[in-house]
Protein backbone atom coordinates (compact mmCIF):
# COMPACT_ATOMS: atom_id res chain seq x y z
CA UNK A 1 0.00 0.00 0.00
CA UNK A 2 1.35 3.42 -0.94
CA UNK A 3 2.20 5.80 1.91
CA UNK A 4 3.41 9.35 2.48
CA UNK A 5 6.73 9.27 4.34
CA UNK A 6 8.58 12.11 6.04
CA UNK A 7 12.27 11.65 6.86
CA UNK A 8 13.40 14.64 8.90
CA UNK A 9 16.54 15.82 10.65
CA UNK A 10 18.76 18.77 11.45
CA UNK A 11 21.31 19.95 8.86
CA UNK A 12 24.09 17.68 7.62
CA UNK A 13 22.48 14.39 8.65
CA UNK A 14 22.72 12.79 5.20
CA UNK A 15 19.11 13.32 4.05
CA UNK A 16 20.00 13.73 0.38
CA UNK A 17 22.38 10.76 0.48
CA UNK A 18 19.54 8.66 1.91
CA UNK A 19 17.16 9.92 -0.79
CA UNK A 20 19.60 9.03 -3.55
CA UNK A 21 20.15 5.58 -2.05
CA UNK A 22 16.38 5.05 -1.99
CA UNK A 23 16.14 6.10 -5.63
CA UNK A 24 18.92 3.65 -6.50
CA UNK A 25 17.11 0.84 -4.68
CA UNK A 26 13.92 1.40 -6.70
CA UNK A 27 15.79 1.63 -9.99
CA UNK A 28 17.76 -1.51 -9.20
CA UNK A 29 14.42 -3.32 -9.07
CA UNK A 30 13.39 -1.97 -12.45
CA UNK A 31 11.11 0.80 -11.18
CA UNK A 32 11.16 4.36 -12.47
CA UNK A 33 11.34 7.16 -9.92
CA UNK A 34 10.73 10.91 -9.99
CA UNK A 35 13.08 13.02 -7.87
CA UNK A 36 11.76 16.50 -7.11
CA UNK A 37 13.42 19.54 -5.61
CA UNK A 38 12.42 23.18 -5.00
CA UNK A 39 13.78 25.49 -7.69
CA UNK A 40 14.98 27.95 -5.04
CA UNK A 41 17.68 25.51 -3.88
CA UNK A 42 20.18 25.80 -6.73
CA UNK A 43 23.45 25.13 -4.88
CA UNK A 44 24.21 22.19 -7.20
CA UNK A 45 22.45 23.74 -10.21
CA UNK A 46 18.82 24.00 -11.21
CA UNK A 47 17.11 20.64 -11.19
CA UNK A 48 19.99 18.80 -9.55
CA UNK A 49 19.97 17.00 -6.21
CA UNK A 50 23.45 16.59 -4.75
CA UNK A 51 24.76 15.20 -1.47
CA UNK A 52 27.80 16.39 0.47
CA UNK A 53 29.64 13.13 -0.29
CA UNK A 54 29.51 13.69 -4.05
CA UNK A 55 26.42 11.75 -5.16
CA UNK A 56 23.97 13.57 -7.40
CA UNK A 57 21.04 13.05 -9.73
CA UNK A 58 18.82 15.03 -12.06
CA UNK A 59 15.54 16.16 -10.55
CA UNK A 60 12.32 17.93 -11.47
CA UNK A 61 12.53 21.50 -10.14
CA UNK A 62 9.28 23.02 -8.93
CA UNK A 63 8.07 26.45 -7.89
CA UNK A 64 6.18 27.40 -4.69
CA UNK A 65 2.90 27.52 -6.66
CA UNK A 66 3.42 24.34 -8.71
CA UNK A 67 0.61 21.79 -8.46
CA UNK A 68 2.66 18.70 -7.67
CA UNK A 69 -0.11 16.21 -8.36
CA UNK A 70 -0.59 17.62 -11.85
CA UNK A 71 3.16 17.68 -12.39
CA UNK A 72 3.42 14.01 -11.46
CA UNK A 73 0.41 13.09 -13.59
CA UNK A 74 2.07 14.82 -16.56
CA UNK A 75 5.32 12.96 -15.87
CA UNK A 76 3.48 9.63 -15.89
CA UNK A 77 1.60 10.51 -19.08
CA UNK A 78 4.83 11.37 -20.92
CA UNK A 79 7.39 9.06 -19.33
CA UNK A 80 5.42 6.05 -18.08
CA UNK A 81 4.56 4.44 -14.78
CA UNK A 82 6.26 5.58 -11.58
CA UNK A 83 7.36 3.36 -8.74
CA UNK A 84 8.04 6.18 -6.33
CA UNK A 85 8.25 9.97 -5.90
CA UNK A 86 11.12 11.39 -3.81
CA UNK A 87 11.16 15.01 -2.64
CA UNK A 88 14.35 16.72 -1.47
CA UNK A 89 14.32 19.82 0.79
CA UNK A 90 10.69 19.06 1.65
CA UNK A 91 10.61 21.75 4.33
CA UNK A 92 10.11 24.24 1.48
CA UNK A 93 6.82 22.68 0.38
CA UNK A 94 3.67 24.72 0.88
CA UNK A 95 0.66 23.40 2.78
CA UNK A 96 -1.14 22.94 -0.55
CA UNK A 97 1.77 20.98 -2.00
CA UNK A 98 1.89 18.58 0.95
CA UNK A 99 -1.83 17.95 0.38
CA UNK A 100 -1.18 17.39 -3.34
CA UNK A 101 1.48 14.81 -2.47
CA UNK A 102 -1.01 13.08 -0.19
CA UNK A 103 -3.33 12.88 -3.21
CA UNK A 104 -0.54 11.25 -5.23
CA UNK A 105 -0.46 8.58 -2.52
CA UNK A 106 -4.21 8.20 -1.99
CA UNK A 107 -5.49 8.60 -5.56
CA UNK A 108 -2.57 7.56 -7.78
CA UNK A 109 -1.34 4.86 -5.36
CA UNK A 110 2.28 5.97 -5.63
CA UNK A 111 4.49 6.12 -2.51
CA UNK A 112 5.98 9.55 -1.78
CA UNK A 113 9.18 9.89 0.27
CA UNK A 114 9.91 13.40 1.55
CA UNK A 115 13.23 14.42 3.07
CA UNK A 116 13.72 17.70 4.90
CA UNK A 117 14.48 19.78 7.94
CA UNK A 118 11.99 19.87 10.77
CA UNK A 119 12.77 23.34 12.15
CA UNK A 120 14.49 26.54 11.04
CA UNK A 121 17.33 28.50 12.66
CA UNK A 122 14.89 29.95 15.20
CA UNK A 123 13.66 26.53 16.25
CA UNK A 124 10.32 27.00 14.49
CA UNK A 125 8.63 24.61 12.07
CA UNK A 126 8.85 25.19 8.34
CA UNK A 127 5.46 25.14 6.60
CA UNK A 128 6.22 21.99 4.67
CA UNK A 129 7.51 20.19 7.74
CA UNK A 130 4.50 21.27 9.80
CA UNK A 131 2.04 19.65 7.43
CA UNK A 132 4.17 16.60 6.74
CA UNK A 133 4.29 16.00 10.49
CA UNK A 134 0.50 16.39 10.53
CA UNK A 135 -0.40 14.30 7.49
CA UNK A 136 2.38 11.78 6.76
CA UNK A 137 1.59 8.10 7.23
CA UNK A 138 5.06 7.38 8.57
CA UNK A 139 7.81 9.59 9.97
CA UNK A 140 11.42 8.79 10.77
CA UNK A 141 14.22 10.89 12.19
CA UNK A 142 17.58 10.75 10.42
CA UNK A 143 20.02 11.30 13.25
CA UNK A 144 23.17 13.36 13.41
CA UNK A 145 25.45 14.50 16.20
CA UNK A 146 26.33 17.86 17.76
CA UNK A 147 29.94 18.96 18.29
CA UNK A 148 29.22 18.42 22.00
CA UNK A 149 28.69 14.71 21.37
CA UNK A 150 24.94 14.81 22.00
CA UNK A 151 22.29 14.13 19.38
CA UNK A 152 21.74 17.21 17.21
CA UNK A 153 18.09 18.21 16.80
CA UNK A 154 18.36 21.95 16.09
CA UNK A 155 19.99 24.08 13.41
CA UNK A 156 21.83 27.35 14.07
CA UNK A 157 22.45 29.96 11.37
CA UNK A 158 25.85 31.54 11.99
CA UNK A 159 27.66 34.62 10.73
CA UNK A 160 31.25 34.74 9.44
CA UNK A 161 32.54 34.76 13.02
CA UNK A 162 30.51 31.77 14.18
CA UNK A 163 27.95 33.71 16.21
CA UNK A 164 24.26 32.84 16.00
CA UNK A 165 22.11 34.88 13.63
CA UNK A 166 18.64 35.34 15.11
CA UNK A 167 17.03 37.72 12.61
CA UNK A 168 16.34 37.50 8.91
CA UNK A 169 14.18 35.53 6.49
CA UNK A 170 13.29 31.95 7.31
CA UNK A 171 14.60 30.75 3.96
CA UNK A 172 18.22 31.55 3.19
CA UNK A 173 20.03 28.88 1.21
CA UNK A 174 23.42 27.88 2.56
CA UNK A 175 25.64 25.02 3.58
CA UNK A 176 28.21 24.28 6.26
CA UNK A 177 29.45 27.88 6.17
CA UNK A 178 26.05 29.19 7.33
CA UNK A 179 24.36 26.39 9.25
CA UNK A 180 25.47 24.07 12.04
CA UNK A 181 23.48 21.30 13.69
CA UNK A 182 23.49 21.27 17.48
CA UNK A 183 21.72 19.72 20.46
CA UNK A 184 18.86 21.59 22.08
CA UNK A 185 21.09 22.49 25.05
CA UNK A 186 23.76 23.96 22.74
CA UNK A 187 21.09 25.78 20.73
CA UNK A 188 19.88 27.51 23.89
CA UNK A 189 23.39 28.48 24.91
CA UNK A 190 24.47 29.75 21.51
CA UNK A 191 21.31 31.72 20.80
CA UNK A 192 21.66 33.38 24.21
CA UNK A 193 25.02 34.66 23.01
CA UNK A 194 27.04 32.49 25.40
CA UNK A 195 29.41 31.18 22.79
CA UNK A 196 30.15 30.70 19.14
CA UNK A 197 30.54 27.78 16.77
CA UNK A 198 33.31 27.08 14.33
CA UNK A 199 31.31 26.29 11.17
CA UNK A 200 33.95 23.70 10.31
CA UNK A 201 32.78 21.64 13.29
CA UNK A 202 30.11 20.09 11.11
CA UNK A 203 28.45 17.04 12.74
CA UNK A 204 28.68 13.58 11.28
CA UNK A 205 25.82 11.11 10.78
CA UNK A 206 25.43 8.60 13.59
Amino acid sequence: MAKLYFYYSAMNAGKTTTLLQSAHNYRERGMRVAIMTPRLDHRAGRGVVASRIGLQAEAIAFEPDTDLRRLIEHDIATQGRLGCVLVDEAQFLSKAQVWQLSEVVDQLRIPVLCYGLRTDFRGELFEGSQYLLAWADEMQEIKTICHSGKKATMTVRVDANGFAVQDGPQVEIGGNDRYVSVSRAEFKKITRGEGRIDPMQAPLPL
